[in-house]
Order: C-alpha cells, then sequence, then structure tokens
C-alpha cells in the first residue's frame, strides 16, 4: 500500500516516512513543489493533504492527480505526527477489513 502526503513540516519529513513504514505504508512525502508534481505523484491508495502548510496550486494540482487515478484523499488541517498516526490507524483498519468508512473527496 502506498501513501502520498503534501504538505507538513521540513523538519518531520523523515518522522513522516517512518510512522507510514511502521504501519506497513510505503510514503512519499512532499512539503515544498519540485517541478510537477503530477508525475511525482505517480498512483497511491491514499493522499494525505496537511492543508495548513501546502499552497493552494500545490493541493490544487494533488487532488486533481488523486482523483484521477481514483486514490482515497485524506485532508488534516494540523500536519502533526498525532495526525498522521489516526489518519493511518483509521485506513490501515480499513484495509484489513475491519471496518467500513467513507472516503472524504
Amino acid at each position: 500500500m502506498s501513501v502520498v502526503i503534501v504538505g507538513g513540516n521540513h523538519c518531520m519529513e523523515r518522522l513522516y516516512t517512518d510512522t507510514c513504514e511502521k504501519f506497513g505504508w510505503k510514503a512519499k512525502v512532499y512539503i515544498k513543489k519540485k517541478g510537477e508534481l503530477k508525475r511525482a505523484i505517480g498512483t497511491p491508495d491514499l493522499l494525505i493533504l496537511f492543508t495548513n502548510t501546502v499552497s493552494h496550486k500545490m493541493k490544487e494540482s494533488a487532488v486533481t492527480e488523486a482523483k484521477r487515478c481514483n486514490a482515497i484523499i485524506e485532508r488534516s488541517h494540523c500536519s502533526s505526527l498525532r495526525a498522521l498516526q489516526k489518519i493511518l490507524e483509521t485506513h490501515s483498519k480499513c484495509q484489513k477489513g475491519e471496518k467500513r468508512y467513507a472516503a472524504r473527496h
């Protein structure tokens, strides 16, 4: 399972990656826009947007690409490690079939 994280804090980039690995997710983290995000995202299962720390243009680009590849989009205003853990816990349980959820687009 793969996850793309857009936004967040630069100093926490490695923590985001390590946390995703603990939950069994392969992560790509984009704090700032580097070139075309369209090519970099690929086809993730889950897209996490930290909306407080990302530009509007980057957010729109990421959402458009996620919708194109039918990825689940999860938005969080807070870019803390705990917020990421909560999102990953929810979606890890859903992948195992423990509880159903509605994807928020």
